[in-house]
């Protein structure tokens, strides 16, 4: 059956500048699953994408949340179910009926974690309700319950069946491709901010053979919507570190609730606030500050936020450290970003932090 997961932290927020993507009638990706829109660009092809009333999907125990902002990541998924060999549109329904069910029933959440279903036919169901509206606007999220510390920030897709050591089909690729492209084209998501399961929690999600998939994959959306598909790199930080590196993850793990002095030492203090930093995101407790620890701990920041994330960053850019992202702050990420060749745009998304941090 699908893996548990469990639903984000409430006080999970986030900010996002668009890359100036296109909305719904420009992606193909239509409500209902009628396909074709004749103002897609040549790069983005039609995608047909069952609703949950065409499925037959339960009505949610509760109104889902949705957030007047718009995902800024993609994380992928696998089920964990057989590796069924129906390809058909029924088997896909009736995979998007149980996984509700299990969702609901067993895990006890007020509808379907994930946003969309993929089958191993290729069929896209529409998983949490209003995940298609929410797309079609551009500009909102439904608060999910697909990735411990991410669902207030992330578009989940579920792939049907399990896949560490069994090949992905080559059909259910090819329309994750086209699912991920519409996701960016409509969000404003950038390929490198497509992940794993496994980049922020202690699970062997989406499977080796899948996850191994995921640089092509970033690789082919770029392809069509450009942008830069390398993933992001972390370096991994141990007790008994020291320097900047240490002082940026210090003032990241503030920014999450702790009381550190930024000192940038990494002594018992900042080893006890990592533990307890991967306990409540749900990454692997081990007191190092690797891939999931930084996955998890940065977030968005741009002009008109404040807090110790901004510190983090005017500390990185040797600007007067104030925590408020203001004018002369946008400037000197605006500086730091066309002299690392990223899009200059001012946001300190993952992209920038992995250079900041270097």
């Amino acid at each position: 059956m699908p893996e548990r997961r469990r639903d984000a932290k409430p006080n999970e927020t986030t900010r996002r500048a668009l890359l100036g993507g296109t909305l719904l009638g420009t992606t193909g990706l239509l409500l209902g699953g009628t396909a074709a829109a004749a103002t897609s660009p040549p790069s983005t092809r039609a995608l047909t994408v069952a609703s949950t009333d065409a499925w037959g999907a339960r009505p949610p125990r509760s109104e889902p949340v949705v957030l007047a902002r718009p995902a800024h990541k993609i994380i992928v998924h696998h089920t964990a179910t057989p590796n069924s060999t129906d390809y058909s549109r029924a088997h896909a329904f009736e995979l998007a009926r149980s996984i509700q069910d299990y969702h609901m029933d067993h895990n006890g959440w007020i509808d379907t974690g994930q946003h969309f279903t993929l089958s191993r036919g290729g069929h896209i169901t529409e998983g949490r309700h209003h995940s298609l509206a929410a797309f079609d606007g551009g500009g909102s999220h439904v608060v999910s319950a697909h990735t411990s510390g991410q669902n207030r920030l992330a578009v989940g897709i579920e792939n049907e069946g399990t896949y560490d050591s069994v090949a992905f089909p080559s059909t259910q690729y090819d329309k994750l491709v086209e699912l991920c492209v519409a996701l960016c084209s409509s969000y404003g998501i950038e390929p490198y901010e497509i992940y794993g399961h496994r980049d922020f929690n202690a699970t062997g999600c989406p499977g080796d053979r899948l996850y191994a998939l995921l640089g092509q994959l970033r690789a082919d959306v770029a392809a069509s919507v450009g942008g830069d598909p390398t993933g992001v790199s972390w370096p991994l930080l141990r007790p008994e570190d020291e320097g900047e590196r240490v002082r940026t993850l210090q003032h990241l793990l503030n920014e999450h609730g702790a009381a550190l002095t930024t000192d940038g030492i990494y002594g018992p203090a900042t080893e006890s606030a990592v533990r307890d930093f991967q306990r409540s995101t749900g990454a692997i407790v081990d007191g190092l500050a690797g891939n999931q620890t930084w996955n998890q701990a940065v977030r968005d920041r741009a002009n008109g936020d404040s807090g110790p994330a901004v510190r983090a960053v005017q500390q990185r850019l040797g600007t007067t450290v104030d925590g408020i992202f203001g004018p002369v702050t946008e400037s000197a990420v605006r500086n730091f970003q066309q002299a690392r060749g990223l899009r200059v745009d001012g946001v300190v998304d993952a992209r920038t932090w992995d250079e900041l941090v270097g």
